[in-house]
């Protein structure tokens, strides 16, 4: 069957089986290699994109479920000129990776929730992102990051 998706801004259709996930277009079709794939159970977030808008878990909906959306990757949230996202500068500056695995889903939903909660304190921060594992932080430095980013983009 034809997905017909706008991906970080670009119009594509992919042919893909009825039973193909998200992520399995996103990196075996389109080669979007930046959305990971974790769990494969949507526990651990590596896989969060943007659909219209709206932060979601790619590895438990189906490509044909999203016909029609607009998809963002982290891929697609730098500026055109390649300038960083505030969202990635603040965990750059606040050293809110380590491996970097989780980072990817994790800079995507902290992106959606500083949209719908620009002004989150840090125990809001920390049961927003409940839903994104990260094994090797202790969340201290992303929790600061997330609250760095927020206020970037406010004044953005």
């Amino acid at each position: 069957m034809q997905v017909h998706l706008k991906v970080n801004g670009k119009d594509t259709t992919v042919d893909a089986a009825p039973h193909t996930l998200l992520v399995q277009v996103l990196r075996e079709h389109l080669k979007l290699t930046g959305t990971h794939v974790g769990c494969d159970t949507a526990q651990c977030g590596a896989c969060t994109v943007m659909k219209d808008g709206r932060a979601i878990k790619s590895c438990n909906v189906l490509a044909a479920q999203v016909d029609g959306s607009a998809i963002t990757t982290i891929e697609g949230i730098a500026a055109p000129d390649g300038t960083m996202h505030p969202m990635q500068a603040a965990f750059k500056d606040c050293h809110g990776l380590q491996c970097g695995f989780c980072t990817p889903g994790m800079v995507i939903s902290a992106i959606d929730l500083c949209t719908h909660y620009p002004k989150a304190s840090e125990s809001e921060v920390r049961a927003q992102l409940e839903g994104n594992l990260c094994r090797c932080t202790g969340y201290q430095n992303i929790v600061k990051a997330v609250q760095q980013g927020a206020a970037a983009m406010a004044s953005a």
